[in-house]
């Protein structure tokens, strides 16, 4: 049974490759290319009739699903979005091209191959010349690049000839069907009033008008108010059934007939008549929505005297028509400016410069955008400085300095900051061509080391260039959280739409969309067994790839309820504690979703997030957000989640139910004025906000007098529908910022600070015991870090600093991250705080009391700064409306630090690339990353059999490209860990550089690999697979020194079975990180932090203490690099000399015989 999972992973894959190999078999164009006949190209050339195209479009990346096995090589497009994700292929391509994974096209191999772009590519065995097979192929597709509208045409004139109407205008699409969005557009408009009956005029005595209100699913719609137009006053009001009567109204009338009931929008009709004196009408009411942002402003540079446009786009039940746009705060006259959804500024000033956000309203509410900044540039200002900003960089422990500090070298960087946009003719709501400062031009340097010298390339100048794609990306993981095991295939929603599934690992990968704010995304379990899981995951706009673990809290085990009878159930069942509450479902309170009642068994199940236990904290839905009334994100202060699951016993239908009673008992609501604020919430799992539901009332004891041991409770009421999740919270108005930093090792170096690390904070409630609150935490809050660190909300007291506290972690890519130490006592230029705010705060690292603890985090009390106090005034909490400051504050200034542990790594670039910043990358040919949207991190797994842990390095070098041939692209050391399961084993994951295309996608490169572990070491052995593998895809490495291990890396992702470990993926930072996840486990889809140090190796060394007379090639390269790369490179020459003899030997006797 054990075997079951991994045979059932295969067999949906299978099925899906299947599934795409039989839709080959359906109608539709289809190229067929003979490669025997074909001009034959040169190996890594395009295409030159897949290269003009009249209209805009780009290609996508390389895409390889299937392996020539069994009937041939099927690269479906179906599959290459299964595996990869819908939205990176478009849905509808323009053209494919196929490679082989050696580059070559199949015109080059004389292989006969089958092409549709809205299909995929195949390559069937069996249509082969005799005696050959299909090749492996990757495909990549051409995409149209999306169109824009053009501006609105004027309005057109009003329909009909009196009373209300309609009007158009029209856009147009400069590429056609192509554009999102409609091309028309409606507004009401009003002429005068008909002619004819008139309000209290026209009536009929003996006619009625028969009505219902009722919601879209039908659900009737009791105490409606019912106006007929024209008259302000109640005609009707709809009965329990949500039926009325309104007598006297004509049956041909065709009067307006609207209705109004708390928290629906209201609706209208036209009644039509069912007889000579009758008429029936049904008004749909649908539930009020406050506002949600579908657009927010973007950033803006301009030139004074250029235009801008600000735009902003609401929905919501019923759809936001008002907007307000505020400059630096300020409110802009909507006389002087015209706006609406758009803000247009034509001839910008200098003062107009600064932020810009917006608020929409509609009857259930408002909500505020974004702030998007506006940049003025004088005239001549340049937007970006040609001299580069300082950027150090650690060079390799041989290059350090005289005293064996480390050395660093400023390669320059050029400022992340966009260049004006271009002068547009009308209003745009996006820059067509959006440029960045980046890098123009890199000079080479030389470093002298420890007996050789160190190439580097380092930034000379900078200037505007066309700005690289953004894309952040999401990924992560979805696991139980009492067991750790993963949700298998769980249905991924964004929003309400489904963009995907889990895979069998629980694994998942998101595209953020463009312009996001907030990303909300729900994992559906398709077993049932757990919650519906909400979340709003914290992302890097800036592109940085951000690695989320999702913990899905398992659903309570059913009760069987009689609907005939009143039920009770608890909320809350800690051991040796009493419940937080209970609900109270009254006798007849279940109905179908079609709105008739349910009288059946019911089987229920009510799973409760219960604050007073800590580990509930990370399985609770949302992120505990609500709009106030301003349209301002609000944090809440939870007592107390639950989710609902009703069904018919028997078929599983699902339940409403309602009105429902929560009672939440009082003794649990200890803090002042908590009683009074408590409220009832609903999650939209839209928006991942909170709505409100009910307030709550105390229970007014009735019948006898009551015992003085009874519970007192607190009650509310809510219908269970749509929504499933609900929250017992108080808002809270206590609110702080902290000020959080990351860093690559504990020196804790400004400029090795690290982006894309996902930060957790928990406000916890007072200490165990404490008689003011029995709960453990009150809410939770994660951020990503930027450039400049990453500013956490939280709860804070400026009169009592322990009146609240808080538990802050780390992670990257599922790393936890160490922060400063605290024993015996904290340090305030290790901790980054100063006295006496530091003693104020009470910083403890997790494990201060007990070392044995893990040491992933720290708890501070939540001391609010106190005004006028100067020691206060510079982080690291700030005020709430201080949170610009907070986020740009100095890297001098207070804040508290993580860094990761994995010390013992070290990465060197020649051309410098910062990981966190994408826009960083260099289009060189000596780049260790050759495509800025694409990164393939590749890493082989050493073994190495010897008492201690060993520092292995990567020398990664041109080895079949021309223009890198010998040239160095990086260097990679990686100290060997221990194998906890054998004695004097351990084992080190080195990246090295992959093989594959450099950045002129003109000629691949089979990069030289050289391993060297650091002592007296030799080799004993090598994955016979991968000794197989390289033997058959010549050229071979040189002989190698028995102290080393060298390579021609392979093109091929080859696995586990080999030891060598590749990813793809958008982010580098991702990609690495799930590569080493892998090599650690020894397998091609685990996920490891424990070294398993006999599974998936690719070579092993034996190393014991340095002879002293045989210096190792390790120590070689690093005394004299120069006569260690020539003997490598002699080598090479001397067996490719006899490789070439033994071909012209062997052509010799053919031609004899």
């Amino acid at each position: 049974m054990a075997s079951l999972p991994p045979l059932l992973c295969l067999c949906v894959a299978a099925a899906h490759l299947a599934g795409a190999r039989d839709s080959f078999s359906t109608e539709g164009p289809t190229g067929t290319a003979w490669g025997l006949h074909g001009r034959s190209l040169p190996p890594g050339q395009p295409s030159p009739s897949l290269e003009d195209w009249e209209e805009a479009s780009e290609w996508t990346s390389w895409f390889n699903v299937d392996h020539p096995g069994g009937d041939g090589d099927f690269e479906s497009l179906a599959a290459i979005r299964f595996y990869y994700g819908p939205a990176r292929v478009c849905p509808q391509p323009l053209a494919l091209e196929a490679r082989t994974t050696d580059w070559a096209l199949p015109a080059t191999v004389g292989e006969r191959v089958h092409s549709n772009p809205t299909r995929g590519f195949w390559c069937l065995n069996r249509e082969q010349p005799r005696g050959r097979r299909c090749s492996n192929y990757h495909v990549r597709f051409r995409c149209p690049l999306e169109a824009a509208w053009g501006a609105w045409g004027p309005w057109g004139p009003c329909s009909g000839s009196c009373g209300p109407g309609r009007r158009l205008r029209r856009r147009t699409c400069a590429a056609e069907d192509t554009c999102p969005g409609r091309p028309q557009e409606v507004q009401k408009c009003v002429l005068p009033r008909c002619p004819g009956c008139k309000p209290g005029t026209c009536e009929c005595p003996d006619h009625v008008l028969v009505g219902a209100v009722v919601t879209p699913s039908g659900r009737p719609l009791p105490g409606a108010k019912v106006f007929l137009r024209g008259q302000p006053r109640i005609v009707a009001t709809s009965d329990a059934h949500g039926t009325f009567r309104v007598p006297g109204v004509c049956a041909g009338s065709k009067v307006n007939v609207s209705a109004q009931v708390d928290g629906f929008s209201i609706g209208a009709a036209q009644p039509q008549a069912n007889s000579t004196i009758s008429a029936v009408v049904t008004v749909v009411l649908e539930k009020l929505e406050k506002p949600y942002l579908m657009k927010h402003p973007e950033s803006r540079v301009r030139e004074a005297g250029q235009n801008v446009t600000f735009c902003c786009k609401a929905a919501g039940t019923p759809t936001p028509k008002k907007y307000s746009w505020f400059h630096n705060g300020t409110l802009l006259d909507r006389r002087e400016f015209g706006y609406g959804t758009q803000l247009e500024l034509r001839g910008l000033r200098p003062d107009q410069a600064g932020t810009y956000h917006c608020k929409a309203w509609n009857d259930a509410g408002a909500i505020r955008s974004a702030t998007a900044s506006l940049t003025v540039l004088a005239p001549g200002q340049p937007a970006c400085d040609p001299k580069p900003l300082e950027h150090l960089v650690k060079l390799p422990d041989d290059c350090g300095q005289l005293d064996g500090s480390p050395a660093y070298l400023n390669v320059g960087r050029c400022p992340d900051v966009r260049c004006p946009g271009p002068v547009a003719s009308g209003p745009r709501c996006a820059d067509s061509s959006s440029r960045c400062c980046s890098v123009w031009r890199l000079k080479s340097q030389s470093v002298r080391c420890s007996g050789y010298v160190l190439p580097v390339k380092v930034v000379a100048e900078c200037s505007c260039q066309k700005c690289q794609p953004r894309r952040g990306l999401v990924r992560g993981r979805v696991v139980a959280a009492d067991s750790g095991e993963p949700l298998h295939f769980a249905q991924i929603l964004l929003g309400q739409d489904p963009i995907g599934f889990t895979s069998y690992q629980g694994d998942f990968t998101i595209e953020v969309p463009p312009s996001a704010e907030r990303l909300v995304l729900t994992f559906l379990d398709p077993s049932g067994e757990f919650m519906d899981t909400v979340r709003v995951l914290p992302f890097d706009p800036r592109g940085t790839g951000v690695y989320h673990e999702i913990k899905a809290m398992r659903k309570q085990v059913p009760v069987i309820l009689d609907a005939t009878q009143s039920n009770k159930i608890p909320l809350g069942e800690l051991r040796d504690e009493v419940p937080m509450g209970e609900l109270v479902l009254p006798p007849g309170t279940f109905r179908l979703t079609d709105g008739q009642p349910y009288v059946g068994p019911v089987e229920a199940r009510v799973t409760f997030v219960d604050p007073r236990d800590l580990a509930t904290a990370s399985a609770a839905p949302s992120d505990l957000r609500f709009l106030d009334r301003d349209g301002e994100l609000a944090p809440l202060r939870t007592y107390g989640m639950f989710s609902v699951d009703l069904r018919a016993a028997g078929s599983g239908e699902q339940l409403y139910a309602g009105p429902v009673t929560v009672r939440v008992a009082a003794e649990q609501i200890r803090m002042a004025g908590h009683a009074e604020a408590l409220r009832l919430w609903s999650l939209d799992p839209s928006t991942g906000l909170w709505e409100e539901e009910s307030s709550f009332r105390r229970e007014v004891p009735t019948g006898p007098r009551v015992r003085r041991e009874e519970r007192v409770f607190l009650v509310g009421n809510v219908e269970i529908r749509e929504r499933r999740l609900f929250n017992l919270d108080v808002p809270e108005r206590r609110r702080c910022f902290v000020k959080v930093r990351v860093y690559g090792n504990d020196k804790f170096t400004p400029s090795e600070q690290v982006e894309g690390a996902v930060v957790t904070l928990v406000n916890l409630e007072p200490a165990p015991g404490f008689s003011a609150n029995p709960r453990a935490w009150g809410r939770f809050d994660s951020a990503v870090t930027g450039p400049n660190g990453a500013c956490l909300p939280a709860f804070c007291d400026e009169v009592r600093p322990d009146a609240y506290t808080a538990l802050v972690t780390a992670t990257l890519g599922g790393e936890e991250l160490e922060p400063a130490p605290s024993r015996p006592r904290p340090l305030p230029d290790s901790v980054g705080v100063t006295q006496p705010y530091l003693d104020r705060l009470g910083y403890r690292r997790t494990d201060h009391e007990d070392p044995a603890f893990k040491r992933n985090g720290f708890r501070i009390n939540m001391a609010k700064p106190r005004p006028g106090d100067p020691t206060e005034a510079k982080g690291p909490v700030y005020p709430w409306r201080s949170l610009r400051e907070c986020q740009e504050a100095p890297v001098t200034a207070n804040h508290f630090r993580f860094a990761r542990v994995e010390a013992d790594r070290y990465e060197y670039n020649v051309v410098p690339f910062r990981e966190g910043a994408p826009a960083s990358w260099t289009s060189d040919f000596l780049a260790w990353w050759p495509n800025p949207q694409e990164f393939r991190a590749c890493f082989l797994k050493v073994r190495i059999q010897g008492p201690q842990e060993y520092m292995v390095r990567a020398h990664s070098a041109g080895g079949s490209h021309p223009r890198t041939q010998g040239q160095l692209y990086g260097l990679r050391d990686a100290r060997s860990v221990r194998d906890p399961q054998l004695s004097d084993t351990s084992a080190a994951c080195v990246e090295f550089k992959c093989s594959g295309m450099l950045f002129d996608q003109q000629q691949a490169d089979r990069t030289l690999v050289t391993i060297m572990p650091q002592g007296s070491c030799r080799r004993t052995a090598i994955n016979t697979l991968l000794r197989d593998y390289l033997a058959r895809h010549p050229p071979s490495a040189p002989a190698d020194d028995p102290a080393a291990f060298a390579m021609l890396a392979p093109q091929d992702p080859l696995g586990h079975n080999y030891g060598v470990y590749t990813v793809t993926d958008q982010s580098p930072r991702l990609a690495k990180e799930i590569a080493i996840g892998r090599c650690f486990d020894g397998s091609s889809d685990g996920f490891s932090r424990e070294m398993k140090a006999d599974a998936g190796t690719a070579v092993t060394f034996q190393c014991q203490e340095p002879p002293a007379d045989r210096p190792s090639l390790f120590q070689r390269l690093l005394e004299s690099p120069a006569a260690a790369l020539g003997d490598i490179r002699r080598e090479m020459s001397e067996v490719s000399q006899a490789q070439a003899r033994a071909a012209a030997s062997l052509r010799t006797r053919r031609g004899r015989a």
